[in-house]
C-alpha cells in the first residue's frame, strides 16, 4: 500500500481506525510460521503507526494499539481451538472463546509501544521508540504471569538459516527489533515527490537486508564441529490427542512405539556399528510409568539393541511411605538397554491450565486427562548417561524461552521432546518448531526434537535442517547428531543484548524528539 493511502486510515471514523488496526493485525500474522509471508509487514506496520500517530488522545491510541495486537495475537494462536475440540463434550463453552481469550493479554503487550511511538515525533524518533519499547514488551511477555515468548516478530526469518545467523549474536528479539525498523522504512519515504527520502529509506532497507544475509553467508562458511559417534532416532508414533490417555490404547500405543523403534534402532545400529544408537520418544510418549514399571521397562529396553539408549518421555509418579501417591512429573527418562533408568528430568516450567490449575483452582479448567496437578522439577541439568554426550532436556514448551534454555555446565546438544497432538494440523506445531531451531543458533547447538505428531526434526549449531518428518505423520527420523559450536555472543551474555539495544533505540528516539523540539 502506498504511503499516501496508509495516511487515509486516519481519517476513517473511530469504529473504522479500530476495525482497520484489528484487520492489519490479522494480516501481520501472515509473516509468521508458517507462511513467512514478510513483506506484509510493510503494510501492518505503518499502518498502525499512521493510526497512532493519529489519535486524538492516549486513551484512544492504546484501543488502536489493542485492536491490532488482538488481531495478530488472534490469528497468531487460532490452533488453541483444537486443544478444545479434544474434549468438545467438555469444553463446547470454550470453543468460541479459548483463541479470542488467550489473545487478550497478548494484545495489552501491543499498548506501551503505541503510546510512545504517539508521544513521538515522526520520522526516526517514532520509528526507533517504537520498535525498542515493543522489544523491551517482548522481554517482558517472556517473563510474565509465568512467561509466554511464542510468535516473537524476529521468529518470522525462520523460514531459512541464512537470515537467523544474526540470532547468534542478538537473539531472537534483538531480530525482532531489525525487522520493526525494517517494516517501518515506508514510513520515512514521505510523499513520492520527496526522491531523496524515498531513496534513503530503500537504501536503509537494502543494506539490512544484506547486512542480514552477509552475516549469515559469512557465519556458515563456519568449519564443521566435530560430530560425536551417535546416531540418533526419533520416534514420531502420530497419536492422536483425543486417544491418547484412554486404558484401552494404552499397550496399542505403546507396541506402536516399541514396533517403530526395534526396527529402526536396529538397522541404525547396523548401518553405524562404531556409533552409539540414541532413540527419541516425544512427551508422555509412553503411556505407563516407566520410571516405576518394571515390565515397561524390560518391553521397551528389548526393541533397543546391544548399547544403545532411550530418551523416553513419561510421567513419573511419587508415593508417600503409606502407599498414596504423594506427586506426579512429566519427565524425559534415560533408559538403556538393560532396562536400567541411567538418567531423569523433570520437566520445570510448567503450562497453566494444562499441566497444573493456577490461582489456586479459582478457575475450574483443567484441559489434561487426570485431577492432580503435575510437580515441578528443580530446575534444567545437564545429562550424562554413561558413554554418551551430555545434553540438556526441555520438555515442550520450554525450548521457547530465550536465554533460558542452557543448563550448567554446557551441555554438548540439546533435546526437545513434545506433545503438539493437542493443536491438530494447523500453524502451532510449526511456529513451536522455529521457536526450537531460534534456539539452536542463540546457543550454537545442535538440538533433536521428537514430537508426537510432528514435527519431528534434527538441527545443527547453525539451525540448519538435517532431517525432518512432517506434521501428521507416523515414521521415524535418522540422522548424526551433529557437533556443538563454541558459546556464541549471545549464549555468553543472553539478554542483556537485546535489552542493551531497546534502550539504545529509546535514548536515540528521545534525542531526535529534543532536537525536534528546539527546531534542530
Amino acid at each position: 500500500m502506498p504511503v499516501p493511502l496508509l495516511h487515509r486510515l486516519a481519517a476513517l471514523p473511530w469504529r473504522g481506525q479500530l476495525l482497520a488496526a484489528f484487520g492489519l493485525g490479522l494480516i501481520s500474522a501472515l509473516a509468521l510460521p508458517p507462511v513467512h509471508a514478510v513483506p506484509v509487514l510493510l503494510l501492518a506496520i505503518p499502518g498502525l503507526l499512521v493510526l497512532a500517530a493519529a489519535a486524538p488522545n492516549w486513551r484512544r491510541a492504546a484501543w488502536l494499539g489493542f485492536a491490532w495486537g488482538w488481531g495478530h495475537g488472534l490469528a497468531g494462536v487460532y490452533w488453541v481451538t483444537h486443544a478444545i475440540l479434544t474434549d468438545v463434550a467438555t469444553f463446547w463453552w470454550l470453543v468460541p472463546l479459548a483463541a479470542p481469550a488467550l489473545a487478550i493479554p497478548l494484545a495489552l503487550f501491543v499498548v506501551p509501544p503505541v503510546l510512545v511511538a504517539r508521544a513521538l515525533p515522526a520520522g526516526w524518533a517514532r520509528l526507533l521508540g517504537f520498535a525498542g519499547t515493543w522489544v523491551l514488551a517482548e522481554l517482558a511477555r517472556g517473563v510474565v504471569f509465568t512467561g509466554f515468548p511464542w510468535n516473537l516478530i524476529g521468529t518470522v526469518w525462520a523460514f531459512d538459516a541464512l537470515p537467523l545467523q544474526a540470532a547468534s549474536v542478538i537473539g531472537v528479539h534483538g531480530l525482532s527489533l531489525l525487522t520493526l525498523l525494517l517494516a517501518g522504512l515506508p514510513l520515512l519515504a514521505g510523499s513520492p515527490a520527496n526522491w531523496r527520502a524515498r531513496a534513503g529509506a530503500t537504501a536503509g532497507a537494502a543494506a539490512l537486508l544484506a547486512g542480514l544475509a552477509g552475516f549469515g553467508a559469512w557465519r556458515l562458511t563456519d568449519p564443521e564441529p566435530i560430530a560425536p559417534p551417535v546416531q540418533l532416532v526419533l520416534v514420531q508414533g502420530n497419536v492422536a490427542q483425543e486417544i491418547k490417555w484412554q486404558q484401552d490404547q494404552r499397550m496399542a500405543i505403546f507396541q506402536r512405539y516399541l514396533g517403530l523403534t526395534e526396527t529402526a534402532a536396529r538397522d541404525a545400529a547396523a548401518r553405524h556399528p562404531a556409533s552409539r544408537v540414541v532413540v527419541i520418544w516425544p512427551e508422555t510418549a509412553s503411556p505407563f510409568l516407566l520410571a516405576q514399571d518394571p515390565e515397561a521397562r524390560r518391553m521397551a529396553a528389548a526393541a533397543l539393541p546391544p548399547g544403545a539408549l532411550l530418551l523416553a518421555g513419561s510421567v513419573r509418579a511419587e508415593w508417600a511411605p503409606d502407599g498414596t501417591l504423594r506427586q506426579v512429573f512429566n519427565s524425559l527418562v534415560a533408559l538403556d538397554s538393560g532396562g536400567t533408568v541411567t538418567a531423569v528430568y523433570d520437566k520445570t516450567h510448567l503450562v497453566p491450565f494444562g499441566e497444573y490449575m493456577p490461582l489456586a483452582g479459582l478457575l475450574p479448567i483443567r484441559l489434561v486427562t487426570g485431577g492432580m496437578d503435575f510437580s515441578a522439577g528443580p530446575g534444567l541439568v545437564t545429562l550424562a548417561p554413561p558413554g554418551m554426550p551430555r545434553f540438556g532436556a526441555l520438555i515442550c514448551y520450554e525450548v521457547i524461552f530465550p536465554g533460558a534454555v542452557v543448563p550448567s555446565p554446557r551441555p554438548d546438544w540439546l533435546v526437545n521432546i513434545t506433545n503438539d497432538g493437542w493443536f491438530g494440523i494447523s500453524a502451532g506445531p510449526w511456529q513451536h518448531l522455529a521457536a526450537a531451531r531460534l534456539r539452536a543458533v542463540e546457543e550454537g547447538l545442535p538440538l533433536a526434537r521428537a514430537a508426537q505428531t510432528g514435527v519431528s526434526a534434527v538441527f545443527d549449531a547453525h539451525g540448519r535442517r538435517v532431517a525432518m518428518l512432517t506434521l501428521g505423520e507416523m515414521g521415524i527420523v535418522t540422522a548424526g547428531l551433529p557437533g556443538p559450536l563454541p558459546p556464541t555472543v549471545f549464549a555468553r551474555l543472553g539478554l542483556v543484548i537485546p535489552g542493551g539495544m531497546a534502550l539504545v533505540c529509546l535514548g536515540l528516539a528521545w534525542l531526535l524528539r529534543r532536537k525536534v523540539a528546539a527546531g534542530i
